[in-house]
């Protein structure tokens, strides 16, 4: 199968699905005629027309509002904000109409609400990492892929549930190129990936961060350290229990984020191993994550904010060697 991009997998995931399914439609803004931002439903709009791929004048609270009540009529929409870090702008209706309709009404809302999130060549406003945020609110759930295979499967399975879900793609992947599975391949919300194995520490993460636990991970098996790395890939429901068991056999664990490292999904991962697999630790959980700050215009500054495989390299053998 000839490898696609990230955005391109995302296209590929909506055009399959808005095939199968009438019910779909995305709206947002520059997406007929432009694709989006990051092209990811580029062409969708001469395919399926105004209709379905709907540009709306810019207010996310709109947007959003008009999913929700889509949803509750029995449509499937898409609200593609482009940028997670929009999403402010629609707060109350995600966390208060979206998240707990179904809880207190007893139907489905069957909306994906897609924004591209982390860091990249961008000023502060358009650098966050809301994963945590949105991961807190019962009743949504987050999907967070690093990869094009699981960016169309992660949408698919979003597209054929009844829970809202909070799509978040990074902006540094959007070019990045992998296989992608066919019209029935789902991935499942709540499965984590054991991307690399290994018996001496356990890294994990999610979405673009890793890509650095690898080049961690392959620095560290120089040095005959070999460590397993799990992509969560889904951080609402959160796989504790894939990590608990990789951490059973490293006695080791680095948890890893591009947040802040304050009330992180890092955090949040140390905190569960702990009280759950805490006799078979070797050493305490380490986290890795982001300072606390905003992150700067210049892209130089990037790396003094940001966690880079070099901390993952460094916060690995310190466990190994207090484990020993």
């Amino acid at each position: 199968m000839t490898p696609v991009t990230y955005s391109q997998a995302f296209q590929q995931g909506m055009r399959e699905e808005m095939q199968r399914n009438d019910s779909i439609f995305v709206l947002g803004t520059d997406l007929l005629d432009r694709g989006g931002h990051f092209g990811q439903v580029l062409g969708l709009g001469k395919e399926f027309g105004a209709e379905r791929i709907r540009d709306m004048p810019i207010s996310e609270a709109a947007m959003v509002a008009a999913g929700v009540g889509a949803a509750l009529n029995g449509m499937r929409p898409v609200v593609d904000l482009n940028f997670i870090d929009f999403s402010f702008g629609a707060m109350d209706e995600i966390v208060n109409q979206a998240a707990k309709m179904r809880y207190m009404f007893g139907t489905p809302i069957p909306l994906v609400i897609r924004g591209t999130s982390g860091v990249a060549l961008y000023a502060a406003q358009h650098n966050n990492s809301l994963e945590s945020v949105f991961a807190h609110m019962p009743g949504l759930l987050v999907a967070t892929p690093s990869t094009p295979a699981d960016t169309k499967g992660l949408l698919k399975s979003a597209l054929r549930g009844e829970d809202p879900v909070i799509f978040m793609m990074h902006k540094k992947l959007s070019g990045t190129r992998g296989e992608v599975g066919g019209d029935e391949d789902l991935v499942q919300f709540g499965r984590a990936a054991i991307r690399r194995g290994g018996s001496d520490v356990t890294i994990v993460g999610y979405s673009q961060i890793v890509f650095k636990a690898m080049e961690a991970a392959k620095t560290l098996a120089e040095s005959g350290i070999e460590a397993e790395v799990i992509d969560l890939r889904t951080v609402m429901p959160l796989d504790i229990e894939t990590v608990a068991e990789s951490v059973r056999k490293t006695g080791r664990l680095v948890a890893v984020t591009e947040e802040p490292l304050f009330g992180s999904i890092a955090s949040e991962v140390a905190a569960s191993i702990q009280e759950n697999v805490f006799d078979w630790l070797s050493a305490p959980v380490v986290r890795v994550g982001a300072k606390h700050a905003p992150i700067a215009h210049s892209p130089t500054l990037f790396e003094a904010v940001l966690p880079q495989a070099a901390d993952i390299d460094r916060a690995a053998r310190d466990l190994v060697a207090r484990g020993q």
